[in-house]
């Protein structure tokens, strides 16, 4: 088992700081790499309707449930893809997101979400309210533990905030060196609101060739990956780095063993260019 903290929630539940995350995995393939991560000691695990492999994921859920593992050491999220193919308005849209909500269920093969989130803002549409709402409903029956969001800006908060019965207890977003978010984690700290980073590793590559980065391995004997994620870790931040290679797997876990210094984070911070890898949340209206 690793030693990765917890984060607890603004509704008192709590989540791996460091979890396991499948985006672009295909599903054949997420059911190797899933078991991979949760016999390594992963216990958080994040997918997506729109990943288009909850059902592998939640086959390797499955195997360590018969192998032993307890389901309430698992932390399972995944996310509503509302895009602009339904109508997310009133009464219709909330009975969309409840038979969304149960094809995922399903396909997971789950009595309950531990984590449920709201894809995109989609804020052009103005729909997030009402999906928040039906998003309520699914906690208040116990079908979901906890609720929360993805990309999702200040003024979208705000109005969940304003508007709605329930916080989020997170908002996953891009983050990683390149693109720290260090003002929208500001806001989230002001409102309880947890940070969760996709991408923790910026899609790798570049990233991870980065000099500053590379000299900050070197001292501490490390791989680059587990330098940027102890920097997640140390900042505060949930991250769900992703792999189907199963050594990085475990490289990515073993984090806990080392700290770094004051010059390793302000050498970190140095290289911070504000520029996102993927889309703008606040334009963006993928189907």
């Amino acid at each position: 088992m690793s030693s990765i903290p917890n984060v607890t929630l603004n509704d008192g539940t709590q989540i791996p700081q460091l979890g396991f995350g499948v985006w672009q995995v295909p599903d054949g393939e997420a059911t190797p790499a899933v078991r991979t991560a949760i016999e390594a000691g992963y216990r958080s695990i994040d997918t997506a309707a729109i990943y288009e492999n909850e059902a592998g994921t939640g086959q390797a859920v499955a195997e360590a449930l018969a192998n032993g593992v307890a389901r309430e050491d698992l932390y399972i999220t995944t996310k509503l893809w509302n895009s602009g193919t339904r109508d997310w308005s009133g009464e219709q849209g909330r009975d969309a997101v409840l038979r969304e909500f149960d094809a995922s269920l399903a396909k997971l093969g789950l009595d309950y979400i531990d984590l449920y989130l709201i894809h995109w803002p989609r804020p052009m549409h103005g729909s997030y309210l009402n999906i928040w709402k039906a998003f309520e409903q699914l906690r208040k029956d116990g079908r979901v533990r906890s609720i929360g969001v993805s990309n999702f800006g200040p003024e979208q908060l705000t109005r969940l905030i304003d508007e709605a019965s329930v916080v989020p207890v997170l908002n996953q977003v891009e983050l990683h060196p390149y693109f720290p978010q260090d003002e929208l984690r500001a806001f989230h700290a002001q409102h309880g609101i947890a940070t969760e980073a996709w991408s923790p590793l910026g899609q790798g590559k570049e990233l991870l060739a980065e000099p500053a980065l590379a000299k900050i391995a070197e001292k501490h004997g490390r791989m680059v990956a587990q330098v940027v994620l102890r920097w997640h870790l140390q900042s505060g931040v949930i991250a769900i780095p992703k792999s189907v290679t199963p050594s990085r797997i475990r490289e990515n876990l073993d984090v806990t063993g080392f700290e770094l210094d004051a010059d390793d984070l302000a050498a970190i911070a140095g290289i911070a260019t504000g520029k996102r890898i993927g889309p703008d949340p606040q334009h963006f209206d993928w189907n």
